[in-house]
């Protein structure tokens, strides 16, 4: 009883109007204001200053209170314009749709914006605490460890930042999310405006909080009004200043200051509360015999007083919905009696046909619609009534109240409402769309000649989501020109272009189609398809993939004809080959007849000289001891002819070095060790224990890539060490040379600068090989020359002993 007696009396005070109160302004200020009757005010939604009455439909708050007072006080009308938050008001002011905007705070950026009135409202700023913890906390003592949580980044986060270093500041999103952190310990306490606590402070879920401190920073409010008008600053500092003190004070209590009574905590109310239950007692008991007697009659004329109230409720508040339905909807919605007037007219189609409000009723609709005389008219009701035109829209040139006319949509449909007859016309302006539907027709049209006079065939396929089938979506005229059929014959079901694909090349084109769509990226293949007279074409697809909005995934491609450009990369390839078999083959000959050379000399020249040396010693047993001179001469003879036994062998084995007919691992091994005692760098040497049998073309190549790669190494290299590996790498044989010298730029010795090394790749790829060159300058150069292994002949039956079958 005690807490419906509290909410009579906020009730009661509620309903109580505010005294009228006249502002006096001098002549100016009162001619400016005569001249602007209407302010258009913003405000931002938030309790307890401004926030919507659901059920009677209307704003309410204290900034909502203040300025209807205001208002009143200065006899202007008030249009309210709601907003989420202080951008979206600062935005609309920046267009021009605001004049005043109540309960704002000073910033430097909104000096360019707005001019602002006297603070009308000093809000503090609260400290607010677990109940059970300190009474009072001097903010300069706190400890870091105990975190103080706050809306930021914001001026309250700016402040405690500069003022207290020594607080951690700890972000909320909301006031009331920086009191659910204080509950859920993860701060200690919570920075609040006062009648944002008074509000949130009734809830159960706050109950355990309670004010410790105050900021010392309060906010300070003011009415922000348009730049550009001195007038309206004015007359708003004026009104502010006779405002009457105790009608402000009234505000404040009745919005920023409401507390809920603290059953648990006022000691006093348990003794008022059993007094009143007593003589509420004494007097129900009192009053329960009338009671009886009257229950039962009440009783049945409060049901029928509920029922007819609740349905006129209903019927009331359904009728206020769709009235307020029709005046707002975006559809121009015309009621028009039998005689073709109009009876109803909402917003929309005031604005559309350029008429005041009300400025539409019992207009003609020949007005609107010259085409449409009293003949048509009723012809048009005739249909609407039976039905044959119920609900049909109508495209056709309306005319506004200037004379302009516009396209229109216009739909007719038959209403009987009690007794009376209507036929309701919905109004839509198609201009934009038309425009729109000319523009799309014409960017259609383009794309289409665009897509024809490309030298290749535009094409689309389209699919509806990453599991769905894909289907081609478009196909430009093109294809006439590239295949000899239409894009209609190529869209039907089962064509498209892969019906245009060499049976050969089919299983790429679709691996490749099939992996573009399965991991959704770009599409590309090359190969060969038929025209429609069977001739072979070669063609290259790229699509390019995109998403689309509503989930579709689309390829947009073209298909170029590279038939020339193939046919002149085929017949390089087969002269690049034949070139590649022609310098394999000289390379071939030109070893042989190093073999053959290295044979004539060693042999010929051989037997030559061991003659000469025999004849020489001859000479020497038979005439050395007559003659000291003679002696000497042949002593001198046989020296040279050693030399040049020395000489004869060193060319043979450049030419051929015997050592190959042991095996290219042997041959690796002896041509390092040679190249270790001519140049005195160490030489590291892995073969395998057992080397695959070589053939003599590959062996002999293998060598000489070895002997360049050596000789750069002492020519170029500065090394101080070589490492050289002759590996098995599954059917491939691999040579690598590497050494610590100084390196060089790779890039710079890949444009053919280089006649060793080109000649090596040359002869790699003369084998079936690759080679392979890492070098970085100062890290040292790695050389990977491999070949094919031969394949291992089958044994067979004579070398089994197994008999013919």
């Amino acid at each position: 009883m005690l807490a419906l007696s509290l909410r009579f009396l906020l009730l009661i005070s509620l309903a109580l109007p505010f005294a009228a109160g006249a502002v006096t302004l001098d002549d100016d200020s009162r001619a400016w204001l005569e001249q602007h009757p209407e302010w258009r005010v913003g405000v931002v939604m938030g309790a307890p200053y401004a926030e919507y009455d659901q059920r009677q439909r209307r704003l309410s708050g204290f900034h909502v209170q203040l300025m209807e007072r205001l208002a009143d006080d200065l006899g202007v009308r008030l249009q309210w314009r709601r907003f989420s938050d202080e951008a979206a008001l600062e935005k609309a002011a920046r267009e021009g749709l605001i004049d005043v905007a109540p309960g704002l705070r000073q910033t430097p950026a909104g000096l360019r914006l707005w001019r602002y009135s006297d603070p009308f409202l000093r809000i503090p700023r609260l400290l607010v605490g677990d109940r059970g913890g300190p009474r009072a906390i001097d903010l300069e003592y706190l400890h870091p460890s105990e975190l103080v949580s706050a809306v930021g980044p914001g001026p309250v986060s700016e402040f405690l930042a500069s003022n207290y270093p020594n607080i951690t500041v700890l972000t909320a999103t909301s006031q009331a999310d920086a009191l659910r952190q204080v509950l859920e310990a993860k701060a200690s306490y919570a920075v609040i405006d006062e009648p944002v606590f008074a509000r949130l402070s009734q809830q159960v879920e706050y109950d355990s909080l309670a004010v410790v401190g105050d900021l010392g920073n309060p906010q300070l409010l003011r009415i922000a009004s348009r730049r550009d008008s001195a007038e309206l600053a004015a007359v708003l500092d004026t009104a502010l200043r006779q405002f009457p003190a105790r009608e402000f004070s009234q505000l404040q209590e009745q919005w920023l200051k409401t507390r809920s009574i603290d059953l648990g905590r006022e000691v006093s109310y348990w003794r008022s509360l059993s007094l009143l239950l007593g003589v509420l007692l004494l007097a129900c008991l009192l009053m329960l015999a009338w009671q009886r007697r009257q229950h039962g009659l009440l009783e049945s004329r409060l049901k029928t007083a509920r029922r007819d109230i609740e349905l006129r409720e209903a019927a009331e508040e359904a009728q206020r919905l769709t009235q307020f339905c029709l005046d707002h909807s975006t559809v121009g919605i015309l009621w028009l009696n039998w005689d073709s007037r109009v009876r109803y007219a909402n917003q929309a189609a005031e604005m559309l046909l350029g008429h005041a409000s009300g400025g539409l009723l019992d207009q003609p609709l020949e007005t609107f619609d010259p085409a449409l005389g009293m003949d048509a008219w009723l012809a048009r009701w005739r249909a609407a009534r039976t039905g044959e035109d119920d609900r049909q829209v109508h495209e056709c040139e309306w005319q506004r109240a200037d004379g302009q006319r516009f396209p229109a949509a216009v739909t007719y449909s038959f209403l009987r409402f009690g007794s009376r007859e209507y036929l309701v016309v919905f109004l839509a302006d198609i201009t934009e769309r038309r425009r729109a539907s000319a523009q799309l027709q014409e960017s259609e049209a383009r794309l289409k000649a665009m897509a024809g006079n490309v030298p290749g065939l535009v094409f689309r396929l389209e699919r509806d989501g990453p599991q769905a089938p894909v289907r081609v979506a478009y196909i430009s005229e093109a294809s006439q020109r590239l295949v000899g059929y239409s894009a209609e014959r190529l869209l039907q079901p089962g064509l498209g272009i892969r019906s245009l694909v060499h049976a050969d090349d089919e299983a790429g084109y679709w691996a490749s189609q099939q992996l573009a769509l399965e991991k959704s990226q770009d599409w590309r293949w090359q190969g060969r398809i038929l025209n429609r007279d069977g001739e072979v074409r070669w063609a290259d697809i790229r699509a390019s993939v995109r998403g689309q909005p509503d989930g579709r995934q689309v390829w947009d491609g073209i298909v170029w004809d590279i038939t020339d450009n193939k046919r002149i990369e085929l017949e390089l390839d087969a002269s690049r080959a034949q070139l590649r078999e022609l310098a394999a083959h000289l390379e071939t000959v030109r070893e042989e007849e190093k073999a053959h050379i290295a044979r004539e000399v060693h042999d010929e020249l051989g037997q030559v000289l061991t003659v000469l040396k025999l004849e020489t010693s001859m000479c020497e047993l038979g005439f050395a001891d007559l003659d000291p001179a003679l002696a000497q001469r042949l002593e001198s003879m046989k020296r040279l002819i050693a030399q040049l036994f020395h000489r004869v062998r060193d060319v043979a084995t450049a030419l051929r070095p015997p050592i190959l007919d042991a095996g290219i691992a042997s041959a690796v091994e002896w041509q390092a060790r040679r190249f270790e005692e001519r140049s005195g760098v160490a030489c590291l040497v892995e073969v395998p224990e057992c080397p695959p049998l070589l053939g003599n073309a590959k062996a002999i190549g293998l060598f000489r890539i070895l002997q360049e790669s050596l000789t750069n190494v002492m020519r170029h290299a500065q090394a101080q060490t070589v490492s050289v590996q002759l590996l098995l790498e599954g059917n491939m044989l691999c040579l690598r040379v590497s050494d610590d010298g100084c390196g060089f730029p790779v890039a710079a010795r890949g444009a053919g600068s280089s006649f060793g090394l080109v000649g090596m790749r040359e002869r790699v790829q003369m084998l079936g090989g690759q080679l392979i060159i890492d070098s970085q300058p100062g890290e040292g150069t790695t050389i990977t020359a491999r070949v094919p292994l031969d394949p291992v002949p089958l044994p067979s039956a004579a070398s089994t002993g197994a008999l013919p079958s």
